[in-house]
Parts: C-alpha cells; structure tokens; sequence
C-alpha cells in the first residue's frame, strides 16, 4: 500500500539520515485503511457480544443473537469498545502518514460562529426531517431503539446507553468519516464534494439496523456534517453535533418508551 498515488514510477530515496515526507493516504490508501479501521471497530463491538455469549453458555441460534443485540447494556458495551479499536488503527494508519494525529483528522476546536451556525442549521435539518416523518405516517424513532433503551433502564444502564450513544459513537464515527476518510478523499481526484457524498455514503451504510426511510434521515445528516466540517476544518464540530442529535434522539425515544 502507497501513500501516494497515480504515480507510475518510483518514489526517490530519501537522502540518509532524512526522515521521509508527510503526506496524506489519497482515494486508493484511504478506502483500504478505511476498510482496515471498519473492521478494528467491527471486531472491538463484536467481543463484547461474544463475551456475554461465551458466559451465558448459550447456543449460537438466532434468537440468542436476537437477544444479546436488542439488549442496551450489552449493545452500549459493544459501542463503547469500538471506540479504543479504532483509536488504535486510526494511530496506526496516521503514523505512517507522517503528520500528526490531530492535524490529520482536523482535531481543532471550531469558532463559536462555526458552532453555532452548525447548531442551527442540525435543528432546521431535524425539524424538517420530523415533518417529512409525521407527513408520511412513520414513527419519529426506530422501533427497536425503544427496546434497547427499555431494556438498559431495567439494567440500571441507561447512564452507560446515553455515555455510549452521545460520547463514544460520535467520536469514533466522526474520526472515521469525517476525520481519516474525507482528509483523504478531499485531496484526492474526488474533490471536498466527492469526499462529502461518499463519505455520507459509508457513514450510512454504518446504520444498516435502519429502514430506508430512517436510511434517509442519516444520509442527509451525512451531508450536513460534511459540508460543516469542509467550512469549519474541524473534525470536533461534527463530533459535538453528532453528540447533540444523538442526545435529541436518546431523549425523544425515551418519551415514546414511557408512553408505550
């Protein structure tokens, strides 16, 4: 795998004693690293339910499956877990680029404009999407997420479900999609719209538990957090606004749990 690529020949030797130059994974490094770090996170969540699988001794069937990952303490764990496994692909990945790990994901703080501008243009974008929904007959919240919290408050894990779904996921979707994926298909052929269209693509393609229409709203929500982080250059924005819908959603599904 080449950092750099669209280059037939060579690259030169480095002079001795020269540390070899900073560059950023384009189209072709990117989408392998890109897989590499899915699949650190997918391994990180998948331990948790295979832990709980092994202790509980029971049978890999369906209904077992069915149960371990509509329970909110153990999909929580499962979330949280996925966090430090992709840290850690993530370290490894950028320090072969040879540039820091917070200047490759843009890990700096937004200005207050940014932030608020971000603020409100994610309220407009989920008020619209509430009308489209109540316009076309569906539920504001995916019915299985009512389970999953049901079941972490009879846990007494609804505080590990809030810390997992606004605090871990954000950070670890953030750093993936809009931090490693679109620093690197931004500077590719692809261009900053490219790299917003298809990292949305992939974000979404991360929420596949969602129908289409759920889908939709992530897609959108996508392209949103895309087009603020190409303003901002700043990979936290998208974390603390993907931590805000989270929380708007937890809450909002935590009403319909109490009234179903």
């Amino acid at each position: 795998m080449s950092v750099a690529e669209g280059s037939v020949d060579a690259p030169p030797v480095s002079p001795p004693g020269k540390s070899r130059e900073p560059r950023v994974w384009k189209f072709v490094g990117t989408s392998l690293w890109g897989l590499v770090l899915f699949g650190a996170m997918f391994v990180g969540q998948i331990a948790v339910v295979a832990w709980f699988l092994w202790r509980g001794g029971g049978s890999l069937d369906r209904d077992t499956l069915v149960a371990l990952t509509s329970n909110g303490r153990i999909i929580s764990l499962s979330v949280i877990m996925g966090l430090p496994a992709i840290l850690l692909a993530l370290w490894v990945a950028i320090r072969w680029s040879r540039i820091s790990f917070a200047d490759y994901l843009a890990l700096r703080w937004p200005s207050w404009r940014m932030l608020v501008a971000g603020m409100a243009s994610l309220g407009l974008l989920m008020v619209v999407c509430e009308i489209v929904s109540r316009a076309a007959g569906r539920e504001s919240s995916p019915g299985f997420m009512v389970d999953v919290l049901k079941t972490a408050r009879a846990d007494g894990a609804l505080w590990l479900l809030v810390f997992a779904f606004c605090v871990a996921a954000p950070i670890t979707e953030e750093f993936l999609a809009r931090g490693f994926l679109y620093r690197g298909w931004s500077e590719s052929f692809l261009r900053p719209v490219g790299a917003i269209l298809l990292s949305s693509a992939v974000w979404t393609a991360m929420h596949l538990q969602y129908n289409w229409f759920f889908l939709a709203q992530v897609f959108s929500i996508g392209l949103l957090f895309g087009y603020l982080r190409y303003r901002s250059n700043s990979t936290w924005l998208t974390v603390i606004l993907h931590g805000v819908n989270n929380l708007a959603a937890t809450l909002q599904t935590f009403l319909l749990a109490n009234n179903s």
